[in-house]
């Protein structure tokens, strides 16, 4: 095997292929095959995915799934999942029922502010550095006026520009922390190319100023970019009832249900290492509807985790309680979501999946992405506080550890069966086709 390739990416796509074949398993043609085998059949739609990405050699599928009966505000919905947990799916969808005969979910989007950021060293008199900033803050916007131009007409833009010194957390430094307004797409290009016509004005006018010495016009851009924490981008998702009418079942006493519930939501708040979990498993809704409607799930995860650390400790980001008889089940997170541009207008499957949703608009999708994850985390609070959350997982976990043995339809049947009375685990599942098979 090489340590090095030079010009990979000048390879063409069967070069790349053979080229990762030989050096890497003992039998090539059956990668080759494998690879060949995930490709699309039609030459124009596989064209189209090679594209998305560089050194592409094929396909790596995820279920797209749907969970029906979600009432959002009053509108009903079935939402796109494109995710490979096996039990994902089916408990957005036993939620969505469940809340469906108790007035669904409620929704508002609170804002939808996003943030970027010209972060540079300044070595000189702060002062004059602030009466700088002031002097030349309407030329650093005027100077994307032809980058600004359509965005404006959508409704969108530049919100403000601030000065913000930095100089208690590293020598020097400073930041231009600017807000925007992106309307229906993400807006991360729009953004970025505002913050470096921002950095290019900085320093064209810190050359020009007069007052600064010469070692102050020397200001250093370290970089400019957005930022994927945003604070003031934040929508709210909230179930709510009277506790008699949580009963179902499983649920016979919902008084101690709603207060077990409440008491595994307040654990959550103040336990960081129940809190990750607690909160991945509404990061399940939220990146299952985020793929596939061709956002950015790692854009999002990164600042849903930075939000729920925001007052210092990792905590839950839902909330519980019961007060007057009425239980309530919320959260707040922010969520910088798009629904022009990207992948939304280039993938066929993204655009199937908003049509589905009604092609809705970027605003729309936040409530939409926040419901599934409020969801999520409804159905495994309620499986963790009633019947233990590995019943259910295991049961629909159960197929994959049939199908690691490749099991015939006969096996399958039986395997079914037998453990529709009998706990899942994988080694009672291995052993039971073991001695099947003798």
């Amino acid at each position: 095997m090489t340590n090095t390739v030079s010009g990979f990416s000048k390879l063409s796509k069967e070069e790349k292929i053979n080229w990762v074949a030989k050096e890497y398993f003992s039998n090539p043609s059956e990668a080759i095959s494998l690879i060949k085998r995930y490709w699309n059949a039609d030459e124009k739609l596989q064209q189209l995915h090679d594209e998305f990405i560089e050194n592409t050699l094929t396909n790596f599928y995820l279920p797209l799934g749907v969970a029906p009966n979600f009432i959002i505000n009053g509108k009903k919905y079935t939402i796109p999942m494109a995710i490979e947990e096996s039990s994902v799916v089916a408990a957005a969808s036993k939620s969505a029922k469940f809340w469906s005969t108790r007035g669904g979910f409620k929704t508002t989007v609170l804002n939808t502010e996003k943030i970027g950021q010209v972060h540079f060293i300044y070595t000189g008199d702060t002062l004059k550095l602030e009466q700088f900033f002031l002097a030349i803050k309407e030329k650093c916007i005027a100077a994307t006026e032809g980058i600004t131009k359509n965005m404006q007409k959508r409704g969108g833009g530049i919100l403000d520009i601030e000065l913000k010194n930095k100089t208690h957390l590293i020598d020097n430094y400073y930041q231009l922390h600017t807000t925007f307004e992106t309307k229906d797409s993400m807006g991360a290009n729009f953004i970025n190319s505002c913050l470096e016509q921002f950095a290019k004005t900085l320093k064209e006018e810190a050359l020009l100023n007069e007052t600064f010495s010469e070692e102050e016009k020397n200001i250093q851009i370290v970089m400019s970019i957005l930022s994927n924490y945003v604070p003031n981008c934040i929508v709210r998702a909230e179930v709510s009832c009277k506790v008699s009418e949580l009963a179902e079942k499983k649920i016979e006493n919902p008084q101690d249900f709603a207060e077990k519930f409440v008491r595994a939501v307040q654990i959550a708040e103040v336990e960081p290492f129940r809190a990750v979990t607690h909160n991945k498993g509404i990061m399940n809704g939220v990146d299952a509807v985020v793929l596939a409607t061709g956002n950015d799930f790692r854009a999002v995860e990164a600042g849903i985790h930075a939000y729920a650390a925001r007052n210092g400790q990792y905590s839950s980001l839902s909330h519980a309680k019961i007060e007057n008889e009425v239980f309530s089940f919320w959260m707040e997170i922010p969520l910088a979501l798009g629904t022009v541009g990207g992948l939304t207008s280039l993938h066929p499957l993204v655009k199937f999946c908003l049509e589905m949703l009604e092609k809705p608009n970027a605003k729309e999708l936040m409530q939409i992405v926040a419901v599934a994850g409020l969801a999520q985390n409804f159905a495994a609070l309620r499986s963790l506080t009633t019947t233990g959350i590995q019943e259910g997982h295991m049961k629909m976990h159960l197929n994959n550890i049939i199908n690691q043995f490749e099991a015939t339809i006969e096996e399958r049947v039986l395997v079914t069966n037998f453990f529709k009375h009998n706990i899942v685990s994988h080694a009672a599942v291995v052993d039971f086709i073991e001695n099947l098979r003798k």
